[in-house]
């Protein structure tokens, strides 16, 4: 029986709605947390955001949390006897809220990525072996379905030793370009999108072949978004944010989507936040596309490539084994369309033409292996449940419940996966300035 526990949250932005919801039980797998856990006290910088949470959860039938003020957190672990924080605030402000709740006296799980630079990793190690207490990243993606049954097929040994990795992420112009509108487009605030985005992605391949990355040549650039790209393709003036346009597929109008307009829109005079920048601003200092080659201690290499405005949404995996090699493929979203009033229809099932992109790209997930001298087998993929490819609920259960031993998919990362993630990352960017291949044992990270 999983013990019950008192939680304590900072951050109250989009991604926090996840945890708030299975704690108040609103949420697909929030079976799992009823009894177990406890949101009893939370912060944020902006309280109109808490506002939004706490009537979503008094509506629920439970208490509304104790509020804090984000410089009161030590006090706020130690009044509420909080004994585990979750983390959702900007990624470069992880390390600060990570190490003062560990040294206040309660556990942390924090959403990815752990955190964005080798001394923010150094000085939660630091913490960690000070305090003795525990740090979990959330890794959502190793709980989906078809990525859970890759990581089967490799682990069953049925392609053999393996020997290269070939990993390309397509981000369509919905999701991609909604990294270029917010805090994200500062590279000073999320480490870009080599360890804000591909953190995910390089800790699925480190778990899937169960190697430790060492070395990692990264090129990249921001060749799409930006002013200096808008003006070579001739895009003219641009409004310095979507809201109140029309016409514009990059433009993001918070009026026009109910969840964007409360917990945004109407909370922008507490704080001066602006969730719907234009994708074509000068001063964007982030990657829009991105490619890495990556070597593993097993002798494998990874090579790995991220583009933030395709047409379609997906992955495409490939691993090669001495005896066979696997292949997934992935859409996510066929095609971002746009409808008669000039808007963004984000589901392509709901556009006349959604008979035509169905038929070419449809949502889908394939998962083939094929042997030397075999022919090739469609390997089947289980159900999921909920977002991130069906893995959120999954992730959720194992959270809350502490589950520490996930045998034989092993999908619980700890404190080292965390770090091993963005390390490919922080090697990454390193390479990107000096334009050299970077050793990540020269990053004296601590693991």
């Amino acid at each position: 029986m999983a013990q019950h526990e008192r939680y304590a949250l900072i951050g109250t932005g989009s991604r926090a709605g996840m945890y708030i919801s299975a704690m108040s039980g609103t949420v697909l797998g929030a079976e799992h947390v009823d009894g177990i856990a406890d949101l009893v006290a939370w912060c944020d910088v902006n309280p109109g955001r808490l506002d939004v949470y706490e009537r979503e959860v008094v509506e629920t039938g439970h208490p509304g949390p104790v509020r804090y003020g984000v410089d009161d957190l030590e006090r706020m672990i130690s009044e509420e006897r909080i004994d585990r924080v979750v983390i959702t605030t900007p990624d470069f402000t992880h390390a600060e809220y990570v190490v003062r709740a560990l040294r206040a006296g309660a556990d942390v799980v924090v959403e990815k990525p752990l955190t964005i630079d080798a001394e923010s990793v150094r000085r939660i190690g630091e913490a960690i072996a000070e305090t003795g207490r525990e740090v979990i990243t959330t890794f959502n993606y190793r709980y989906s379905p078809r990525n859970s049954t890759l990581r089967q097929v490799i682990a069953d040994g049925r392609i053999g030793r393996v020997t290269s990795v070939h990993f390309e992420w397509a981000l369509d112009t919905v999701h991609g370009a909604d990294y270029f509108r917010r805090w994200h487009r500062q590279k000073e605030n999320s480490g870009g999108l080599f360890i804000h985005k591909a953190s995910h992605h390089f800790d699925l391949v480190n778990w899937w072949i169960q190697a430790v990355p060492v070395r990692v040549f990264a090129s990249g650039g921001l060749r799409f978004y930006g002013a200096e790209n808008a003006e070579a393709r001739g895009l003219g003036d641009r409004p310095e944010r979507g809201t109140g346009t029309s016409g514009d597929p990059f433009a993001l109008d918070l009026a026009g989507d109910p969840r964007m307009k409360e917990l945004y829109l109407d909370q922008e005079h507490h704080d001066g936040y602006l969730r719907d920048r234009d994708v074509f601003d000068a001063g964007i200092t982030i990657e829009d596309n991105l490619a890495a080659l990556v070597d593993y201690d097993s002798g494998a290499t990874l090579s790995y490539s991220l583009n933030a405005h395709a047409p379609w949404e997906g992955y495409r995996v490939t691993v090669n084994g001495t005896e066979g090699r696997a292949e997934l493929e992935v859409v996510e979203r066929g095609a971002v369309l746009i409808g008669e009033d000039g808007r963004v229809v984000v589901d392509p099932s709901m556009h006349p033409d959604a008979s035509v992109v169905d038929e070419v790209r449809p949502h889908s997930e394939r998962l083939v292996v094929q042997r030397h001298w075999e022919g090739a087998e469609v390997v089947p993929v289980p159900e999921g449940i909920g977002s991130h490819g069906g893995g959120d609920a999954y992730l959720l259960d194992h959270l809350f419940r502490r589950v520490t031993d996930d045998a034989p998919l092993g999908r619980v990362a700890g404190y080292a996966d965390g770090v091993r993630a963005v390390s490919v990352g922080i090697a990454g960017n390193r390479s990107l300035e000096t334009g050299q291949p970077v050793l990540i044992r020269d990053l004296e990270l601590g693991i």
